[in-house]
């Protein structure tokens, strides 16, 4: 028989331990990716099998084991010529990116579903699904047809980045195809979003899709809030006054953004965190060392990243150049809830597409990032807000916008 005082432990015990569980950090109601990339090869090949082991950063079960629970899959094209074959090919890949989603999909309809309402990822999140959102990150893909915004819309698309790196038919580019004569940003040149561009905008306001401005110049997110009846996103980008990278939105238009009601959600990508040319440089050199020892013209992200050389080439790097880390992260977060408030900032990744930092490296430690939240001092309830509250009532208040179309 145990004694008095064993008897007495083991109740006090017992009546702290619950509490201990209760008080307990828990995961936030829901936390939403903003930008994941997806290979061209995505459920084609094996070993892009999400819901298998894979060596993608996102995969159905790293998202499981992080409490990663929602992510917009991007349908990503490259910036290709404004002609009739240039349109038709950024269609074409396009589609192959649409049709891999909808194959995971059918695929796993027990761990993942589309979620095409905020009120859905809500849903699938209850029943124990992860959800799958789709965005679409450079317009060029449709083809300079707005028909194709439609049904894109059909096809499940939450989101349209109105342009990526180049300038397209919409809108200039942060990042301008300046080697072959486009004006730089912010220069005279720089003329902002189109009329086609204006024509899509509007369009996606009446469908009840957000019009992303990450990849946007200047110029052409200003044109943007104007055009727009309904506040505007930007999917992934982070604060220049931090790091003074032309991908970074300054604080003018991080004001901007928040007033016409919008969100900026903050990116783990290591350039738009940290300014670390050596690292950049030692990159560049071992893209094209690969390249030229499998003996093409220039690096394929896409054929190449995965390859053991590349991986050994990366490791080595890290070591001499570290990549900034989540407290990086939450330090551009703090500085746009300072700028542009707290209702106005979330996450994205980036993961898949370069994206990737010291303690956030893939899905599998997305609550590394909610552990660094609260470090530095946000409340539940802001956490709650970060992660995904604000994306979906920006969500909900396009959706409202449409219905008065």
């Amino acid at each position: 028989m145990p004694s008095t005082r064993t008897r007495l432990l083991a109740l006090l015990i017992g009546t702290i331990a619950p509490a201990v569980a209760l008080c307990a950090p828990a995961d936030p109601p829901i936390t939403l990716d903003t930008h994941v990339d997806i290979p061209f090869a995505y459920m084609r090949e094996p070993r892009f099998d999400v819901g298998k082991a894979t060596p993608l950063d996102v995969d159905l079960g790293k998202m499981e084991r992080g409490g990663l629970n929602s992510a917009f899959f991007i349908v990503w094209v490259p910036q290709g010529p404004l002609t009739p074959a240039g349109y038709a090919k950024a269609v074409d890949q396009a589609e192959q990116k649409y049709d891999a989603i909808g194959r995971m999909l059918m695929m796993y309809p027990d761990r993942i579903r589309l979620a095409t309402t905020p009120e859905q990822v809500l849903a699938n999140h209850q029943a124990g699904l992860l959800s799958a959102m789709i965005g679409i990150e450079n317009a060029y893909s449709l083809g300079h047809d707005l028909h194709r915004l439609d049904a894109a819309y059909d096809r499940g698309a939450r989101y349209l980045g109105l342009v990526h790196v180049g300038n397209d038919d919409l809108c200039t580019s942060s990042l301008p195809d300046t080697r072959h004569g486009e004006p730089a940003m912010n220069s005279a040149g720089d003329h902002g979003m189109t009329p086609f561009g204006r024509e899509a905008v509007a369009r996606a306001n009446r469908l009840g899709i957000m019009v992303d401005v990450s990849h946007a110049s200047d110029n052409c997110v200003r044109d943007a809030l104007k055009v727009s009846t309904a506040p505007i996103i930007a999917s992934h980008s982070s604060a220049r006054a931090l790091v003074d990278n032309p991908r970074n939105l300054p604080d003018d238009l991080l004001r901007a953004i928040a007033e016409k009601g919008g969100v900026i959600q903050v990116v783990a990508y290591k350039e738009f965190l940290k300014d670390d040319p050596a690292r950049k440089k030692a990159e560049d050199a071992l893209q094209a060392r690969i390249a030229k020892q499998l003996g093409q013209k220039e690096y394929d992200s896409e054929a190449d990243d995965y390859l053991p050389v590349t991986l050994q080439g990366m490791a080595a790097i890290q070591k001499n150049y570290p990549l900034p880390s989540v407290d990086d992260l939450v330090a551009h977060i703090q500085h746009v809830a300072k700028v542009a408030g707290i209702d106005h900032v979330g996450i994205a990744s980036d993961f898949d597409g370069g994206g990737g930092i010291t303690g956030w490296m893939d899905a599998s430690q997305t609550r590394n990032v909610t552990t660094a939240l609260r470090r530095a001092g946000f409340s539940d309830a802001d956490i709650a807000k970060i992660w995904g509250g604000n994306l979906l009532r920006v969500w909900r208040e396009v959706e409202h916008d449409a219905a008065k179309h």
